[in-house]
């Protein structure tokens, strides 16, 4: 048998990993969010504010879509942690195991026995004495080591059905959002839009520019006057979408092209509401913008966020604050793709991009006037 040293042994003691944060129990919080979505999505029904509602179970479903893909990574990238550390130590434990075996069978007459004599066998004795409990304590950490591997096994075996309920869930709830917007008609109106009106003024702009100095024209009649004043909310406003900024004002892309407002990534089906309560004053299709929305907050200011899939509401209406106005393109995420994503950096699923332009007297001015966020999301 080869003697292993105090030293060796302490060494293998002190080696035991510091305790990290717990990612089952986030994992498991993630879960609980995704069950009160459940919940909210069931109570919405009898809701006064079907669309308030719903709007907050949409997001509340997002929430815990979220935390729940965040969780199983975190879980994924802990297991790939200790497995690695227990292979590492494999042969450490095996010749710990040696000496203790060696130290349960021998029997005392040999024990006593010492090259050295009395003193040399007293030493060793004593030398055990301060190594047996070091390696019970390495014994526990790797049993505990060993059953956190079980467990996070476990929850992502169970993980597949919570996920599968959650993006049932909030499939479900966007299509109730949507059906309560198209039946909404409790929302105050400035003006009425002109169909054919609004065709001409589509076809004969090039530019954003161009399109929002003739917003005025797309009404039927006079359009009601308005003195709200938002501008105390000026540069402590969140995004009108969960997401991480890629690109800032006039920064250019791959292509060299700058434009006047932020680039949001997103993910897919992500909803958007309106950051601050507003007046449609557009909807719909716009040159290379995709589908637009343009918002009036206050006189002379608009917000105008463009590569959305869906657009709701209807040009003309007031509405609050956090009512929904569209959502992201993208594919429904199926359960392999959101834990293929599991061992993966933040934001590799942000595959959306949300363009956000302010104007004010039809000049763009830097979104960061307005909006509050960071590279690392809002």
């Amino acid at each position: 048998m080869t003697w292993v040293g105090p030293a060796a042994l302490a060494l293998s003691v002190t080696a035991t990993d510091q305790v990290a944060a717990d990612p089952a129990a986030d994992a498991r919080n993630a879960a609980s969010q995704l069950e009160q979505a459940a919940f909210a999505l069931q109570a919405a029904d009898s809701a006064r504010d079907r669309v308030s509602a719903l709007t907050e179970t949409v997001r509340a479903y997002e929430a815990g879509l979220a935390a729940m893909r965040d969780g199983l990574r975190r879980v994924a990238q802990r297991e790939g942690q200790l497995a690695v550390q227990l292979k590492a130590r494999e042969d450490d434990v095996a010749e710990l195991l040696g000496v203790l075996q060696t130290i349960e069978t021998s029997p005392p007459p040999v024990l006593m026995l010492h090259p050295s004599g009395p003193l040399g066998a007293a030493r060793s004795a004593m030398t055990l004495a301060e190594v047996t409990p070091a390696l019970q304590s390495r014994a526990t950490a790797l049993k505990r080591d060993l059953q956190e591997v079980q467990t996070l096994r476990l929850l992502q075996q169970k993980a597949a059905d919570t996920l599968q309920q959650g993006l049932n869930g909030v499939q479900e709830a966007r299509s109730q959002l949507s059906a309560a917007i198209a039946d909404r008609t409790d929302l105050p109106r400035r003006f009425t839009q002109d169909p054919v009106r609004t065709a001409i003024l589509i076809s004969s702009t090039e530019t954003l520019s161009g399109f929002a100095s003739g917003l005025a024209e797309i009404a039927e009649g006079e359009i009601i006057e308005t003195d709200v004043d938002v501008s105390d909310l000026r540069g402590d406003i969140q995004l009108p979408v969960e997401g991480l900024l890629l690109r800032g004002y006039g920064e250019k892309d791959a292509a060299g092209i700058a434009r006047p407002g932020w680039l949001v990534a997103t993910r897919p089906r992500a909803l958007v509401v309106a950051p601050t309560a507003a007046t449609i004053r557009y909807q719909g299709p716009l040159l290379d913008l995709g589908n637009v929305v343009i918002l009036e907050p206050q006189p002379e200011t608009l917000f105008v966020l463009s590569g959305l899939a869906e657009v709701y509401g209807t040009a003309g209406e007031v509405i609050p604050a956090g009512s929904p106005v569209g959502l992201m393109g993208g594919d429904r995420q199926e359960i392999g793709a959101i834990l293929s994503l599991s061992g993966e950096g933040a934001g590799t699923d942000r595959t959306e991009t949300l363009y956000i332009e302010v104007r004010m007297d039809n000049s763009p001015v830097d979104p960061e006037t307005w909006f509050r966020s960071d590279k690392d999301g809002n």
